[in-house]
């Protein structure tokens, strides 16, 4: 992925979470209420606004360094917020089952993501940020 991908990414999960987090508050509290899926709701708008804001920092240490490992990071991130949040949205608004059973793949993707960073940290050398 490119540097403006990731950033535009980072955005898109950003601007979406807060118009599902809104939609869920206002149009389908009743529905998540009475489907008992409210928490599982807020659960993946949090997931999901971590994560935005994890793929932002991305997004400038890529436009700041040369680190391997960071596009893959993101491609992690942005495919496990898909299928872990998007999962769960799923679940709540079709209150199908199955979809519960995807969701641990998506968390499997955003660990995978999370220990990209960690390779980054410890493998890469501190040099001159590119301004």
């Amino acid at each position: 992925m490119k540097k403006n991908q990731v950033l535009a990414a980072s955005a898109m999960l950003g601007l979406l979470g807060v118009a599902l987090g809104a939609f869920g508050a206002h149009a389908l509290r009743a529905h998540l209420l009475q489907t008992g899926r409210l928490e599982t709701f807020e659960t993946a708008v949090k997931y999901q606004f971590y994560h935005a804001l994890a793929l932002l920092a991305i997004a400038v240490f890529m436009h700041l360094k040369r680190w391997r490992g960071l596009r893959i990071a993101a491609l992690f991130m942005i495919l496990g917020v898909v299928i872990f949040s998007g999962s769960l949205y799923m679940l709540c608004f079709t209150n199908v089952g199955i979809w519960g059973a995807v969701t641990p793949i998506g968390g499997v993707l955003l660990i995978l993501g999370w220990a990209c960073l960690v390779y980054v940290g410890i493998t890469q050398k501190p040099g001159r940020t590119r301004l």
